[in-house]
């Protein structure tokens, strides 16, 4: 996509698993549904809240706001980590939706997200992934997070956003990107 402007242009995929967990664990457990909340994230899930929810956000300042409510990844990662050895499966990165068919990488910061009939995500950032994924599978880690030919960090465990309009998501839904006007913004951690 470059760093142009910004065209309109609509991205579509689906959703191919939600997750959500309502206690502190790596691994999120697949459901029928979930439901998103304006401005919380996903009903029931540890992470949801107006404020930052993720333990290592919280002891930097629990007062920021909560950019990382909803974490999307794309089905495809799976595939590229097991050419490497790796078994990965909806939810066991922490992810509470699961994609196919959209770059959500490439998205720049702002798009919106429409998921089925009613939930509108804006895109905040990438996710910042941590140690915790060796400990699901050992070097992982550098599968989803390394240093390209250049030099410039690379990171591939999905992206956040938080919740503009609430409503249920459930595998199968259509997902339809909306490039914000302006300038591209390469997506950054949050």
């Amino acid at each position: 996509m470059g760093t142009g402007t910004g065209t309109g242009t609509n991205v579509e995929g689906a959703v191919t698993a939600v997750s959500s967990n309502g206690e502190y664990s790596f691994t999120k457990p697949n459901r029928e549904s979930i439901t998103l909340l304006a401005g919380l994230g996903v009903e029931g899930d540890v992470h949801a809240g107006v404020t930052v929810k993720h333990r290592s956000r919280v002891a930097q300042d629990p007062t920021q706001p909560n950019l990382r409510q909803v974490h999307l990844i794309h089905e495809e990662l799976f595939t590229e980590v097991a050419e490497q050895g790796y078994e990965v499966v909806p939810g066991a990165l922490g992810e509470n939706i699961t994609t196919r068919g959209i770059d959500l990488l490439g998205l720049p910061t702002g798009t919106l997200l429409r998921i089925g009939d009613e939930a509108v995500l804006e895109v905040t950032g990438l996710r910042n992934p941590c140690v915790q994924i060796d400990g699901y599978q050992d070097g992982l880690l550098k599968q989803v997070v390394f240093r390209d030919e250049d030099g410039a960090l690379v990171r591939k465990a999905g992206i956040m956003t938080v919740v503009l309009t609430g409503g249920p998501v459930r595998p199968g839904d259509a997902i339809k990107a909306e490039l914000p006007t302006g300038p591209h913004r390469p997506l950054e951690r949050v």
